[in-house]
């Protein structure tokens, strides 16, 4: 509710309109006038003076006489029954010839009394008077005056816009005099514009009083007759004012439920024009809202227009968003639209309708009912509503889902199945797998999708292959067979991708047709009993053979066990990998021509036969047949010169080669055919093989595996081999040097010393061993009686002569010889010789046995190993039996104890010797006196030397001591120094031989005068020549001192 106050005795004063014309040329406007009349049941006050009792009152003249009156307002006012009865209803002007008769009057004393008026609708207000009995009140009223000390802080004037608030106190005067009207609040406004209709709409009114305005006295004295002259008092007020139309209107009518006709009263409902409606026309008529309700603006009606529904609506309303998006130029939206079409304005058709192309807009049938497929249609169904060629669009067609096709878009495009409304697509893509799918024509079935499959292709979509089956592909067929190992695999089933079948442990491959590095499939006669293992009846014996070079052997191990007629050899099976019937393979070779008519085999069981086993059928009869061996055959199953029982699996039984079935009724397959064809089981049954087919190897493999049900690991020995990796087909090791076996795990027959670098031959002495064989481990070779060593290639000690080994003869002196010369070794007693026949050097006497006689020391002097022995050997003399030394060089003397000729020492002291002396072979060493014997010195030097060692020429000679080569100094006492030369003969330099020479001298001899100069003869060396050098050619002279002649000489 809306409401608006005014404080003591106000009057409002609004500008009416201009215009004069009706509402059809532009705004208009109801008459006004006073909004009290007819509604004094509306007025209600919070204080009125005697309602409840009598009540006194009294005024003031100005003259200050007191003058009391009653008031009595328990009933309304009349004129004659009860004329003091104030109450607010009094203040509707009536224009009655009392009308100064009758007033409101509130209680004495009392401050803050609101007089109101309730409205039953929206009013314009205009104007607001009030004439007061008495002026004893400060007033205030919205958009008024108010005395300025009761409101501080608001503005005395004047207004500057119309919404100012302003107090004023022309009507506040101190000396109230009876009567007088008041115009307390003026407000001017153009009531038509709408900035400000809101401030001039009125619901309610409220005036509100203040305060008193008293003498002052009530300040001082609070009794009640003080009171009574203080108090308000309005004769009559006009409110007034007209319908609020919002310029649409230009009459009013009474608000419904109020039915009351007093004349000049102002009623509340518009009638409305501009097709508006509402109490107050602020609203737009039913189906007029293509435009937004607006007041009227003077010329501008603003009227309400009408939606434009195409016939198809009766009710609209306004969006201002349509309105903003369209320029402001319409905003009207229809409201449930008929026929079926829809938009703004009726203007499209619904969903799943389509507009005729051939019917106007308006008509009722223009929208058709879709017949698209709601299944396989966009949008469930809807087509194009209307016809756009520039968009494409067609009225009526169908928008067919993204794999559906057709007029309805009722079936599946080619390739796709199952129309489905709840499918985006419409329909399923048959997603069929291009590979698998049979090309040409619809890939599957449109209802199912099930697609059509290559031969050995599966699945709806064609991408699986069929069990047993792989490699997806642009075959014929669309897929492989799996080809899985009948043994290598679990089963016959691999990865439909890679097309890998399941292997069993230590098998790998596509196919698992191959073992892991490091395994190995079996052979049929893998499983291979040495007889030289088995444990021999009486007369067995083994006979070696040893392996030739560069040739396969016709057997296995160290050779053949003989067996004799009536002997047996009993092996001992523990390592059976498969419960089945195994052929017994015996491989010999036949010692006679004739045939071994009768052969014994016979089979111990540890226990009795489970009848679930697949030997069940077993009967105590297979345990014990006899056969014939053939002197043509290596080989039977069931021997002479036997190598070795072989086990080998009765491969007919397995079911790779079986469908159906058991003993002789065996029913056997393709690949047993195939197995037969190419004689595998043949070829296995001999120790020499010929090289395997590719399709034996495979079938055996296929026979290794499901036997063992794994790869076998090599388990290769790591001395014997040179890898850990064997052959996969059969397991066999790469043995290093001389190392056999399939493990490489022993020696081979002949050699020995199993080791990292393999095994050495045994190397026996064909004429020293019994044979070629030799201890696996020592080597050593089995001898004939008198040899020995491991090659059994040497006689036995004290034994020479190899192989006819004789005793050594060495005369008791020396227990061995040299094999092959007798000479003996290590002869002992002092002897040596060949035969130990004569004494060692250093000894003497007969060491030949018989003789009675031995080796002795010689003493020369003191004998052997007594520090002080000087001779080689010694003898005796056979005749005079005296002992003579040989002395060494250097020893002279019966018993070797003294130097000889140049020699020198101390032979007769322990550790003496005899040296040579030290006289560089410039002394007669035959010479007992040619040097010192103790000293060395040497005393008679030869070759023209001299010294302690004879190592300098002697003096007048000259050159190399050393090596014998002292020349006589050749000096020419003429020319050299006095001093040097003792008669003829000089002294020279005792290494060069040059002289030493007289001045002006020269020349090795000292021989001849230096250039220049003469005159040898003297004795005293050469005088120059003198020669004068204007009579001379040259400054030469002969010996007789001639000079060269020229124009003149000197004699």
């Amino acid at each position: 509710m809306e409401w608006s106050e005014a404080l003591c005795g106000a009057q409002v004063r609004a500008q009416e309109p201009e215009f004069s014309y009706g509402c059809a040329e532009g705004s208009c406007y109801p008459a006004t006038g006073d909004l009290l009349i007819g509604r004094a049941q509306k007025l209600s006050v919070t204080s009125t003076c005697g309602l409840h009792k009598p009540e006194p009152y009294c005024i003031v003249s100005h003259l200050q006489d007191k003058k009391c009156f009653i008031c009595n307002s328990q009933d309304p006012y009349h004129e004659t029954l009860n004329p003091d009865s104030h109450l607010i209803e009094n203040v509707v002007t009536t224009f009655a010839p009392n009308r100064l008769k009758i007033w409101w009057q509130s209680e004495n004393g009392v401050e803050n009394v609101t007089i109101q008026l309730d409205l039953e609708a929206e009013f314009h207000f205009t104007h607001l008077i009030m004439t007061f009995k008495v002026r004893n009140s400060h007033s205030s009223c919205r958009y008024a005056d108010r005395t300025i000390s009761s409101f501080p802080g608001i503005s005395t004037g004047p207004m500057k816009k119309v919404d100012d608030i302003i107090c004023d106190s022309r009507y506040s005067t101190s000396n109230p005099q009876r009567k007088e009207r008041g115009i307390a609040c003026l407000i001017r406004l153009p009531v038509f514009l709408v900035t400000f209709t809101d401030l001039l709409k009125i619901t309610n009114l409220r005036i509100k009083f203040v305060k008193l305005h008293t003498l002052g006295d009530n300040l001082l004295d609070s009794r009640m007759e003080i009171r009574e002259k203080y108090y308000y008092a309005v004769y009559d007020m006009v409110v007034r004012g007209n319908c609020f139309c919002y310029g649409h209107a230009s009459e009013c009518a009474p608000v419904d439920g109020v039915n009351e006709e007093v004349e000049g009263m102002v009623h509340g409902h518009c009638m409305c024009r501009h097709n508006t409606k509402g109490l107050n026309c602020e609203q737009c008529m039913d189906f007029y809202h293509d435009l937004p309700w607006r007041p009227a603006e003077g010329r501008n009606s603003n009227a309400c227009k009408k939606c434009h529904c195409n016939e198809h609506s009766s009710s609209c309303h306004f969006d201002m968003a349509v309105y903003l998006a369209t320029g402001n130029v319409t905003g009207g939206v229809c409201d449930d639209c008929q026929h079926n079409t829809m938009g703004r304005n009726c203007e499209q058709c619904k969903p799943f309708y389509f507009q005729h192309p051939e019917r106007d807009v308006r008509d009722p049938n223009l929208c058709e009912r879709c017949t698209c497929d709601p299944a396989g249609s966009q949008n469930g169904g809807i087509c194009d509503s209307y016809t756009d060629f520039s968009t494409g669009l067609i009225a009526g067609q169908c928008r067919c889902k993204l794999h559906v096709e057709g007029e309805h878009c009722e079936i599946c495009k080619e390739g796709f199945y199952g129309l489905s409304a709840e499918d985006p697509f419409g329909c399923k893509s048959c997603a069929c797998n291009p590979l698998g799918t049979i090309p040409g024509g619809s890939p599957c079935d449109s209802e199912t999708g099930y697609c059509y499959c290559k031969r050995l292709v599966t699945g709806q979509h064609c991408d699986q292959c069929l069990p047993e089956h792989w490699g997806l592909s642009n075959d014929l067929d669309g897929c492989r067979p799996c080809d899985c190992d009948l043994g290598g695999a679990l089963n016959n089933s691999c990865s439909a991708e890679s097309g890998q079948c399941g292997c069993r442990p230590h098998v790998i491959g596509r196919q698992c047709n191959e073992v892991e590095s490091g395994y190995y499939f079996t052979t049929l006669d893998h499983y291979i009993y040495e007889a030289e293992d088995a444990n021999f009846g009486p007369g067995v014996s083994i006979a070696e053979r040893q392996y030739i070079q560069d040739r396969i052997p016709s057997w296995t191990g160290a050779g053949f066990v003989r067996v004799p007629e009536g002997a047996y050899l009993e092996f001992f099976i523990d390592n059976i990998p498969y419960s089945m019937e195994y052929d017994i393979l015996i491989r010999y070779e036949p010692q006679l021509p004739d045939r071994w008519e009768k052969a014994v085999i016979t089979v111990q069981r540890p226990g009795k036969i489970p009848t679930s086993s697949r030997c069940g059928n077993t009967i105590p009869d297979d345990d014990n047949q006899v056969v014939s061996l053939s002197p043509g055959s290596r080989s039977l199953f069931a021997v002479l010169d036997s190598s070795q029982l072989v086990l080998m699996p009765f491969c007919k039984s397995l079911d790779i080669f079986t469908v159906g079935g058991s003993g002789d009724g065996l029913v056997t397959n393709s690949a047993w055919e195939t197995f037969q064809r190419y004689r595998c089981l043949e070829n296995s049954r001999s120790v020499v093989k010929t090289p395997m087919t590719d399709v034996c190897r495979n079938i055996i493999f296929s026979i290794s595996a499901l036997l063992h049900q794994t790869g076998l690991a090599c388990e290769c020995d790591p001395q014997g081999s040179l890898s850990s990796v064997c052959d996969p087909n059969g397991g066999q090791c790469q043995c290093r040097p001389n190392v056999v076996g399939r493990t490489c795990d022993r020696c081979a027959p002949g050699t020995f010393g199993f080791g990292p670098s393999g095994c050495r031959p045994c190397e026996c002495h064909l004429q020293g061993s019994v044979n070629a064989f030799c201890h696996p481990v020592t080597g050593q070779c089995q001898c004939f009686q008198g040899v020995y060593a491991r090659q059994c290639d040497r006689c036995l000690p004290g034994y020479w002569g190899f192989p006819s080994c004789q005793p050594c003869q060495c005369n008791g002196h020396a227990e061995d010889c040299d094999s092959g010369t007798g000479a003996c070794l290590g002869c002992q007693d002092y002897t040596t010789g060949h035969n130990c026949e004569r004494c060692l050097a250093g000894y003497y006497g007969d060491p030949i046995i018989g003789s009675g006689d031995h080796c002795r020391p010689c003493p020369c002097p003191d004998g052997p190993d007594s520090g002080r022995q000087f001779a080689s050997s010694c003898y005796q003399d056979p005749v005079t039996l005296q002992l003579a030394c040989v002395c060494h060089p250097g020893y002279i003397g019966s018993r070797c104890d003294d130097c000889a000729p140049g020699f020198f020492g101390n032979p007769s002291d322990v550790g003496g010797s005899c040296q040579p002396c030290r006289c560089h072979h410039n002394i007669d060493t035959t010479d007992p006196e040619a040097c010192d014997k103790e000293t060395g010195r040497c005393l008679r030097c030869l070759y023209h030397t001299e010294g302690e060692h004879c190592q300098l020429c002697r003096a007048g000679y000259y050159g190399d001591a050393l090596r014998q080569d002292c020349r006589k100094c050749v000096c020419n006492y003429l020319g050299t120094v006095p001093e040097h030369c003792n008669g003829s003969d000089c002294q020279c330099d005792k290494t060069m031989g040059q002289c030493s020479c007289l001045p002006n001298v020269v020349g090795q001899n000292c021989d001849r005068c230096a250039p220049d100069t003469w005159q040898l003869a003297s004795g005293t060396g050469c005088d120059p020549c003198s020669c004068d050098p204007a009579h001379s050619f040259g400054p030469s002279c002969n010996e007789v001192r001639h000079c060269g002649w020229g124009r003149g000489h000197r004699a």
